[in-house]
């Protein structure tokens, strides 16, 4: 079923490879039982999993680690774990073969489809069993005279990364709706979601983009104080994140990494939920492209390239 995801009359629906990742290897041992023979489920002795770089790379490798650890076990394949630079270098990894898997935001998938033919694998399900969302949004000091969205002319406002859906696109595509050009005011990136947060907190900006996931870490780190802020715009829902595979990957291989994504305990995804928001965890369930519509709907209305990542 396709996802509605925004409103409003702009829209109908709604670099080689520079990894930076500590890539850790969790080991496991291919297929040895035929000398010579490829294991449909470890093709080339391992496999590399690409995560963009939506946290603290060193808290993301941690809570991936474990992730990685329960794949490997039920592919007999050491995967290894690799946080890259940005949502480019992302797209470019896989397009050149350098990685088999990869977690993309929702707008660094539009992307690693058109560039890289990464087919959609799963993505993180609630304890009810039902695909998780987050939206995006923009906090101000709660003793600020900004009130809306459309009160931001003129003022400061932190996004995170270039590229980023909740971080960068939709918070543009909102001030786009309140009829405010991005020359309008100045945007700040910060370079993450983390940091967009903490210039609020620091005073350094009139608003900032905090989407949901960012904001239940911080509460839970004691980092974001709440009732300090006012929410003055969110979005509507966002599918989360896609766990993608290369197109041109054997469709043996390609199966084999869905069911044992899918046969994954909610307790083998826990850490990385926490992340983004899936509290408790529920199973990793299949998705495709379908549910990702919305999306590329809104690349297309926001005029975005891969240039834009």
């Amino acid at each position: 079923m396709k996802t509605t995801l925004f409103t409003g009359s702009a829209l109908a629906l709604a670099a080689a490879l520079a990894l930076t990742a500590c890539g850790g290897s969790v080991q496991s041992s291919p297929d040895q039982s035929s000398p010579g023979t490829v294991s449909a489920t470890c093709p080339n002795g391992g496999i590399k999993f690409g995560i963009e770089p939506y946290e603290d790379p060193a808290k993301l490798k941690p809570a991936y680690d474990v992730l990685a650890a329960a794949l490997s076990k039920k592919l007999e394949c050491p995967v290894t774990v690799q946080v890259v630079e940005d949502y480019a270098a992302e797209v470019l990894a896989m397009r050149n073969g350098k990685l088999d898997l990869g977690q993309f935001g929702p707008l660094g998938y539009v992307f690693a489809d058109t560039k890289a033919g990464a087919e959609p694998l799963v993505s993180f399900g609630t304890a009810e069993k039902e695909l998780s969302s987050y939206t995006a949004g923009i906090w101000v000091p709660k003793d600020s005279p900004i009130q809306a969205i459309g009160d931001l002319k003129g003022k400061s406002l932190a996004l995170g990364s270039v590229g980023s859906t909740s971080g960068d696109v939709l918070p543009r595509f909102g001030l786009r709706e309140a009829g405010i050009a991005d020359a309008d005011l100045t945007m700040d990136y910060t370079g993450g979601h983390p940091e967009a947060l903490l210039a609020l907190t620091n005073g350094k900006v009139d608003a900032a983009e905090i989407n949901s996931q960012t904001l239940a870490t911080a509460i839970a780190a004691g980092t974001f104080a709440k009732d300090d802020f006012r929410q003055v715009w969110t979005s509507n829902p966002i599918p989360n994140d896609p766990i993608t595979v290369r197109g041109d990957a054997d469709p043996a291989f390609k199966q084999a990494v869905k069911e044992a994504f899918l046969s994954l305990e909610p307790a083998d995804v826990a850490k990385v939920g926490e992340f983004l928001d899936v509290t408790p965890p529920g199973p990793l369930l299949e998705v495709t492209k379908d549910n990702y519509t919305p999306l590329f709907e809104l690349a297309k209305t926001m005029h975005l390239t891969e240039k834009d990542l």
